[in-house]
């Protein structure tokens, strides 16, 4: 190996195929937080972004049932949901409900933790959530609720 363009050219192919290997790999890893779970997806029929956060979950590992409704109001009271907590759909699983665009790291810990709570929330409809169009402008502030309907604080921030 007299050239040195060719050790150069090894050198960067041997760098490339390292850096597509990692990323693949955390990649991988990111995809599987919420493996061998399944999720039940409350939505209206005509909501766009529930699909996608469908899809976000579906893309996380997680087996997803959709079930839809043409209202959620009366669903969301059963489920003890806040309305000052709502976004525009709501997902189940393992006894807890997760109202919003919830990352799925925030899910993961709450399955971890097994806090004695109904649920956690992301408000609203935040852009660059999970399932949402834009560029993320501040830290999502996801809430926990109680079996009593209440806003039971700040959960985490991601």
């Amino acid at each position: 190996m007299k050239n040195p363009y060719i050790i150069v050219c090894l050198i960067v192919i041997l760098a490339a195929g390292s850096y597509i290997i990692y990323n693949q790999l955390k990649s991988n890893e990111q995809a599987s937080l919420l493996s061998g779970y399944n999720i039940s997806v409350h939505k209206t029929p005509t909501c766009g972004c529930c699909g996608e956060y469908v899809q976000y979950l579906k893309d996380q590992g997680a087996k997803v049932t959709v079930v839809e409704h043409d209202n959620l109001t009366e669903e969301r009271k059963v489920r003890h949901i806040p309305v000052m907590l709502e976004s525009c759909h709501f997902s189940e699983i393992e006894g807890y409900v997760v109202e919003g665009h919830v990352p799925a790291e925030a899910i993961v810990k709450l399955l971890e933790e097994r806090l004695e709570v109904a649920g956690i929330a992301l408000p609203d409809m935040p852009a660059g959530s999970p399932g949402m169009s834009g560029t993320k402008l501040s830290p999502f502030i996801i809430h926990q609720f109680t079996v009593e309907g209440g806003d039971n604080g700040i959960y985490m921030t991601l």
